[in-house]
């Protein structure tokens, strides 16, 4: 399949915007799908050559969209380049500080941002930060620089996880991991390896995850975010083992380690591990492990999310928190209910291609008990299906 620059969707969103047409509208010119032009717009789907093509003259485009399609990101080369200009350059003093709320917008964006918009924003701050390692400053404001541009390389490695594009989340998660090294932040190297961990996890490597989180755990500092959802990834990997006594062991420290921590400033914020979590991690963690106390503590975070039922402020979340319950009550033996929530899930569009492999684990055991839901929930699989990477 050909690589394709994460930039085509919004550019082709905007392409279509500046020329007032709907999607319907491009549609009837193109003849293409609607849905199909959704899912380019939104990085669900990757775009042929000859799409690109055709799109680029209907909408009189200049060639730009094909040249995203036909001239693929060099995620190494990005990466390495980032890092030559720590190695070798001063930095300038510029905006530091603007550049570090930049940051936290976008990590705080990340739980409700589509991956595929999102990564466009990372791109273009970090591309700030490689020019800005041109300048020349004082060896403080050198390492403030080198710590925004961690950040920001392993909240884009994870937005790569999150697309299930795992070249360029390999190679961006290696930089980061050097450049934390190199900042000598030891919390951004805990969350290289609990991102990592996370990966591997979703591949179905629940032996190298383990490892993965318990590293984490020792290299990130006590009680730092990072720590703690490495713990919280550690109980997940136990679960996916069948290790329920561990699995409730390590929930159990958990426990006490976030049970008198304040809620952070910006709860959304990726890297700022927000207690309220810990519930909803641990419905996921007992869901997977097969434990009846599961469902009582799916269906209170699912209410917490989503109180009025309309995806709530953290769709994304609220999403995953269906599957959890899906996957509860298939434990509970009730595959007609699991179908009807896990259906609701992945109807809202929010289940992210790395998470996909949770829907699909769902299909694959309510599909043999041979409920009516099973069609429905087998129709909005396929319709909503991402276009993963082999």
């Amino acid at each position: 399949m050909t690589p394709v620059d994460p930039r085509f969707g919004v550019r082709l969103r905007a392409l279509r915007a500046d020329r007032g047409l709907s999607l319907r509208a491009l549609a009837q010119l193109t003849h293409r799908g609607k849905s199909h032009l959704h899912e380019l717009e939104t990085g669900e789907k990757a775009p042929t050559v000859e799409t690109a093509r055709h799109l680029d003259r209907v909408l009189d485009a200049g060639g730009s969209l094909v040249e995203l399609v036909a001239a693929p990101v060099d995620h190494h080369a990005e990466a390495d380049d980032l890092l030559a200009r720590v190695r070798a350059s001063d930095v300038s003093a510029e905006t530091l500080a603007r550049i570090e709320a930049a940051v936290d917008d976008l990590a705080s964006a990340y739980p409700t941002t589509p991956p595929a918009e999102l990564l466009p924003r990372v791109r273009r701050h970090l591309a700030y930060v490689v020019r800005l390692l041109d300048g020349r400053v004082t060896l403080a404001q050198r390492r403030r620089l080198v710590v925004a541009g961690a950040w920001l390389t392993v909240l884009r490695a994870t937005v790569h996880v999150d697309l299930d594009q795992r070249g360029p989340a390999d190679a961006h998660l290696k930089a980061a991991r050097d450049l934390a090294g190199h900042a000598e932040h030891p919390e951004i190297q805990g969350w290289c390896l609990e991102t990592r961990a996370w990966d591997v996890l979703t591949q179905g490597d629940y032996r190298r995850a383990l490892e993965l989180s318990q590293q984490a755990q020792r290299v990130a500092p006590r009680g730092s975010s990072a720590h703690l959802q490495a713990t919280a990834q550690e109980a997940r990997a136990w679960a996916r083992m069948g290790e329920v006594r561990q699995t409730r062991l390590t929930l159990e420290r958990l426990d006490q380690l976030v049970s008198n921590l304040p809620v952070p400033e910006r709860a959304e914020h990726h890297y700022r591990y927000d207690p309220t979590k810990a519930r909803a991690y641990a419905a996921t963690t007992l869901a997977w492990a097969g434990d009846p106390a599961a469902e009582q503590v799916a269906r209170a975070v699912l209410t917490e999310l989503d109180p009025r039922g309309d995806g709530g402020e953290r769709p994304r979340r609220s999403a995953s928190a269906r599957l959890d319950l899906a996957l509860a009550l298939l434990a509970a033996d009730r595959p007609d209910e699991a179908g009807a929530v896990a259906t609701r899930a992945i109807t809202s569009g929010r289940v992210v291609p790395s998470n996909w492999w949770r829907a699909r684990e769902v299909l694959r055991r309510v599909e043999p008990t041979g409920v009516a839901e099973a069609v429905v929930l087998r129709e909005a699989y396929e319709t909503y299906r991402p276009n993963l990477q082999p």
